[in-house]
């Protein structure tokens, strides 16, 4: 066998088991966090890397999520009805809360 034949076929099985590959890839998801009534819901979240998070204001103040420790992300005051939307590279753990809001917190668990 030529090793142009070889490398033909070493070639030829990676490719076949590409379809096998993507299907057990896993989709991202978008989860969603409802701000209402001076407070996030779900208040803890866990989310697998590569997810999206979007926070939505359904309350009639404005407000935030702000990493309160190391400034990882910080969505900016949200009027009512507005979102924001981050998605999660790696894995951590990250606290936030509202900036005017102080007592107004949840945790995001990236896995």
């Amino acid at each position: 066998m030529t090793s142009t034949r070889r490398t033909f076929l070493r070639t030829a099985a990676g490719l076949a088991a590409l379809p096998a590959l993507a299907t057990t890839a896993r989709a991202q998801t978008t989860h969603t966090v409802r701000i209402r009534n001076m407070a996030f819901t779900p208040a803890d979240l866990t989310i697998n890397a590569g997810d999206t998070v979007t926070w939505i204001n359904e309350d009639r103040m404005r407000h935030s999520a702000w990493q309160d420790t190391g400034n990882a992300f910080d969505t900016g005051l949200l009027s009512p009805g507005d979102s924001a939307s981050l998605t999660f590279g790696g894995p951590g753990g990250f606290s936030y809360r509202c900036r005017p809001h102080a007592s107004m917190r949840g945790t995001i668990t990236v896995v």
